[in-house]
Formats: C-alpha cells, structure tokens, sequence
C-alpha cells in the first residue's frame, strides 16, 4: 500500500464471501463506517435470493446466511485497515 494510506476515503475489496457462497465488496469508509454491498441482496433476501441460498446450503451441506453488519470478515476488514491508518499517520 502506498504511504498515503492515512488519506484515503472510502476503500473497497471484493471478496469470495462463504456465508453465503458468492463474491461480495466489503466497503470501509474515513470515518470507520462499513458495509457490504451485497448486504441488500443477502441480508434480507426475496424469495428468489432466499432459493439460492437454500439450494447453494443444499450442495454445500450447511445452511448460508449474510450476517450483515456484524460480519467478522467486513470487521476484520475495517480493523486491518484503520490499523494501517493509524500506524501511518504516526510515521
């Protein structure tokens, strides 16, 4: 990452999601907000959306659910990257 890591505003990652077996973009703001963007889609699925993922679980052998704003790895996410924030604004 570069040296302007402490400037930046919004940052986004897309990720292969296993809760409910799909990519999805993790988005973190300056400020520390978050959120996924697949949240919407998954969170509270339609009943097409809730059909995948039954049949998605089925395959897999587990039953899949968004965990929307208390995912850890849109957590994990924030974390590392205010961490790096941080330690960049110290140098």
């Amino acid at each position: 990452m570069s040296t302007d890591m402490a400037e930046w505003t919004i940052t986004a990652k897309t990720i292969y999601c296993d809760a409910v077996e799909d990519e999805v973009t993790l988005l973190v703001n300056g400020d520390g907000t978050w959120n996924c963007t697949s949240y919407d889609k998954y969170g509270s699925p339609d009943k097409a959306t809730a059909r995948l993922l039954k049949n998605r679980g089925r395959q897999s052998g587990r039953k899949l659910a968004c965990t929307g704003p208390e995912c850890h790895r849109l957590i994990a996410y924030r974390d590392e990257l205010l961490d790096e924030r941080d330690m960049a604004g110290k140098k």
